[in-house]
């Protein structure tokens, strides 16, 4: 019989908004956000030792690069954060500076640039929203790839790069496109609908086996997705809003999961809420992250 998943906190950190988890294979260390606090914490988990690295807040994710270095999505546009200085230096706006909205979510991809999507935080019923998904290479060239997002979630790819997915948290929906090198975002479907599973999906990843692991952030649950869009698999957490995942440590067999205890429209006063999980014994193993930038 397979073990049962075991759920641990970690450190005692409580973040307001917990979010983007990126393990680094290089250093087996680490990173995740307060997005509403403006920090960049760092865990190393063979001492237990955590850094923390201002920024301006909101930030929405980061995606590592290959030297000591990440890409920010900041609320209006992109940065890059130097680790061993902490300089921050700042790209041009993605060009809209509208009060309620921000990027968001965040992942870089298998060619090295870095995609953010935009939130529109309390918006009308009859106001469209505003931004959508934009790309950023490593000349600082930016592209907008999609539009009418509300709430933009769980960037990620499957194992060979050619499917990217992409949720809608306000409108519980993900969906899936045809990726490439070059060009637009391409066959647009929906991989899953998320009415029937009682929440938005939020912050994702996918596994060796190119199934995707999504966040339902209303329910306190993890949910493991088959490539055809059936969810076979569901992890109750110990908090109410937990928000994304990514897998970690020495074999990428450790879901680590980052959460809420205070943000704009969703708290938990619970006494682990804001925490860092770690979940081990899936059964199951990650990928690398991709990285921003050329070697």
């Amino acid at each position: 019989m397979n073990a049962l998943p075991r759920i641990t906190r970690i450190g005692k950190t409580r973040d307001r908004l917990g979010e983007s988890p990126v393990w680094d294979d290089k250093t087996q260390s680490l990173y995740w956000i307060d997005s509403l606090a403006g920090l960049i914490r760092r865990l190393l988990p063979a001492t237990g030792a955590i850094d923390e690295f201002s920024v301006p807040a909101p930030i929405g994710s980061l995606a590592l690069a290959h030297d000591d270095r990440a890409v920010l999505a900041l609320r209006h546009g992109f940065a890059h954060y130097n680790f061993s200085t902490r300089e921050l230096a700042e790209d041009p706006s993605i060009g809209l500076d509208h009060p309620m909205l921000r990027l968001n979510d965040g992942k870089a991809d298998p060619f090295g640039r870095f995609l953010a999507g935009t939130m529109h935080g309390g918006r009308a019923e009859d106001e469209k929203p505003l931004g959508g998904l934009y790309r950023i290479d490593a000349a600082g060239a930016i592209e907008q790839l999609e539009s009418d997002l509300a709430v933009t979630n769980g960037p990620c790819f499957s194992p060979d790069g050619r499917i990217f997915y992409l949720a809608d948290t306000a409108r519980r929906v993900i969906w899936a496109y045809g990726y490439h090198r070059d060009g637009p975002l391409r066959n647009k479907r929906v991989f899953a609908e998320m009415d029937a599973h009682g929440s938005g999906g939020d912050g994702a990843t996918v596994d060796a086996d190119g199934y995707l692991w999504t966040v339902l952030v209303r329910i306190g649950a993890i949910a493991r997705f088959a490539p055809d869009g059936t969810m076979v698999r569901k992890i109750e957490m110990p908090v109410r809003h937990p928000t994304s995942v990514t897998f970690g440590g020495p074999g990428l067999d450790v879901l680590y999961v980052t959460s809420i205890s205070r943000s704009t429209h969703l708290f938990d006063d619970s006494p682990d809420a804001g925490g860092l999980f770690a979940i081990e014994n899936l059964g199951v193993t990650g990928l690398p992250a991709h990285r921003f930038g050329t070697r």
